[in-house]
């Protein structure tokens, strides 16, 4: 809001330094009806513009300054209080409090000093930033160029205010009491998303503003751009998908509300042009859409279950239709769907990168403490206990300087490792075409299905590992029993020398997963509810199917390459427990994929 504020009182600086510049003039209305190619091809058209849309014609580009000019277009239909009250924000705000409880976290690196929260991504982009603001930049910006909307400055500045400032009593309050966590833990007031509830805030002014009165594809562009704002803020891992759609819900609300009041006010006064209508029945449309993305959460690499598995949170999910009707009920189009399973668990596969760094000595730690408790008495040396809280606090009382190598971790071949997630989503685009169906129930009401078929593509997983030390040979012990024939080796003993090597690093590929191109077929119902001649608001409930091949490359000890001698790496790679790890392994699954998704679109009707 501080932005927007600080863009508000530059322009109005500008603007009052140049208005002298311009000489505001009135024309005079002389309404008058012409025929021409609109009116023998599209006659409902003709009859119904107003007077106000043939007069003003000849000086639709003239410019604008008249902030505080109240001017009423004569032919212009009042609104009464209820007329724009659709309340669609309300199930996507119910929505994000819904699935607030899918938020559980894994444990991260400890490379920023965080604990207990989700890995941080290197996705980062500062577009949402300004997105936020299209909505009302674009809106003031054809204002002030002449292009007249539903409102003279003093309606709008006032409707629009009222919006704000509803959004922000409604938004902040919410979020100081609810108190939630961030993805990234910075600050506990992620719920609802305040960019979200800006964008759509503004999306609805331009909505109310042009959409409605001068051109469907206004409210288009201004949905979409908001639309991709909450879907930057979960991907910068600034929110949750509950915090976004309860934002959205939030910000429609707001202005629905706004507007309302203000039309409680205005009455008739400060209208300049009537909402389009095209009073046209058939049911072809464009929309956009957000969902909530609910069916598998899981893929399973190994027998024993969750420990061979990565978990993943519902998925967003953003989709781009239309179709072509024939008729009231049979047409033909297609879909472009976006969806989004963010990981929420990496089960076993994030063990060996994502840890503190005193799992680099804890073992050996444990060990010595065990053989010499009577060194240690005021700590645990029970595993199931805290063991590592009480001995940092023990070596705190003592005075141990933690930033210093003590003599294990001097002597590990590993001083620092973490991981850093590239991304931390299976993302799964979906182009398909088919059928579409409507049956109408009412004038404003009707049900709709569809059956699809597509390909669908999906961007890969992606951890990358990072890990430097110095290079170590070992002194080790092995022993080899004959067991039914077989030799068995078991490594005894696994010391580092006191000898520092050369000082190494490596970066990697930690663990990847991705998928095959596949087929999907995609059904659905909805509900759609006409509340104008061309605008429509639908709740959807989707279901998809497909068969994917995935793929997980998992390369946890890649590091040991660099970080010990060829001789240490090899009886490494033949006798240790890791030897299984140490070098890449591929792991392949099929699995069949139901997905269902719950949303809300805003449609356009054409």
């Amino acid at each position: 809001m501080k932005k927007l504020y600080v863009v508000c009182c530059l322009l109005g600086f500008a603007i009052s330094s140049s208005a002298e510049d311009f000489t505001l003039t009135v024309p005079e209305l002389e309404p008058k009806m012409t025929y021409g190619e609109t009116m023998s091809c599209r006659p409902e058209l003709s009859l119904n513009v107003s007077k106000t849309d043939i007069a003003t014609t000849s000086n639709l580009w003239k410019p604008d300054f008249d902030f505080f000019k109240s001017k009423t277009n004569p032919g212009v239909k009042p609104y009464k209080f209820m007329d724009e009250l659709t309340f669609v924000g309300v199930p996507l705000f119910v929505a994000g409090i819904a699935i607030k409880g899918d938020k559980a976290m894994f444990a991260q690196n400890n490379k920023e000093g965080k604990k207990n929260t989700q890995l941080l991504t290197d996705f980062k982009t500062g577009i949402d930033d300004y997105s936020q603001y299209f909505g009302p930049a674009l809106t003031v910006g054809l204002k002030l160029g002449g292009y007249e909307g539903r409102s003279d400055w003093p309606r709008l500045l006032a409707s629009a205010g009222m919006s704000y400032g509803i959004m922000a009593a409604l938004v902040n309050g919410i979020k100081y009491t609810a108190k939630e966590m961030r993805p990234d833990g910075s600050q506990a007031n992620s719920w609802p998303s305040g960019h979200t509830a800006t964008a759509f805030v503004g999306a609805s002014l331009l909505h109310k503003e042009y959409g409605l009165t001068r051109s469907p594809w206004f409210s288009v562009a201004g949905y979409g751009v908001a639309t991709a704002t909450g879907v930057m803020r979960i991907l910068n891992n600034r929110h949750w998908i509950s915090d976004v759609m309860s934002g959205a819900g939030i910000g429609i609300m707001s202005t629905e509300l706004g507007y309302a009041l203000c039309d409680l006010m205005f009455k008739g006064k400060g209208l300049l042009r009537n909402d389009l209508d095209l009073e046209q029945e058939n049911p072809s449309f464009f929309s956009i859409s957000m969902g909530l993305g609910l069916g598998n959460k899981s893929i399973d690499f190994e027998e024993e279950g969750e420990e061979g598995s990565i978990q993943f949170r519902s998925a967003t999910v953003v989709d781009a239709e239309g179709a072509y009707f024939f008729n009231k009920y049979v047409g033909v189009g297609g879909r472009l769907r976006v969806r989004a399973m963010s990981a929420k668990s990496f089960g076993q596969y994030a063990e060996n990168v994502v840890m503190e760094d005193y799992n680099a000595w804890d073992g050996m730690m444990s060990a010595y403490m065990k053989a010499h408790p009577e060194d240690y008495p005021s700590v645990s040396t029970d595993p199931d206990t805290q063991f590592f809280s009480d001995w940092y606090t023990y070596y705190q009382k003592i005075g141990y300087d933690f930033k210093s190598e003590d003599a294990f971790y001097a002597n590990a071949p590993v001083t620092d490792i973490y991981g850093t997630v590239k991304s931390d989503h299976i993302t799964e685009f979906t182009a398909s075409v088919g059928l579409y169906f409507n049956l109408p129930l009412s004038k404003h009401f009707s049900l709709g299905t569809k059956a699809l078929i597509g390909r669908s593509f999906t961007q890969e997983l992606d951890i990358d590992g990072h890990a430097e030390g110095h290079v170590k040979d070992i002194d080790f012990k092995v022993t080899m029993e004959n067991k039914n024939h077989q030799p068995d080796y078991s490594l005894d003993r696994l010391e580092y020398p006191n000898s520092i090597g050369s000082k190494w690093t490596d970066d990697w590929d930690y663990l990847t997963l991705g998928a095959q191109s596949s087929t999907s077929f995609g059904t659905g119902i909805s509900l759609t509810y006409r509340y104008k001649s061309n605008f429509s608001w639908r709740l959807f409930c989707d279901y998809d199917y497909t068969q994917k091949n995935y793929t997980l490359k998992y390369d946890p000890f890649h590091f040991m390459q660099k970080g010990l001698t060829p001789s240490a790496l090899t009886v490494m790679e033949n006798v240790s427990e890791y030897a299984e790890y140490m070098n890449p392994v591929e792991y392949k699954k099929k699995k069949k994929m139901n997905y269902f998704t719950l949303g809300l679109s805003f449609l356009v009707n054409i």
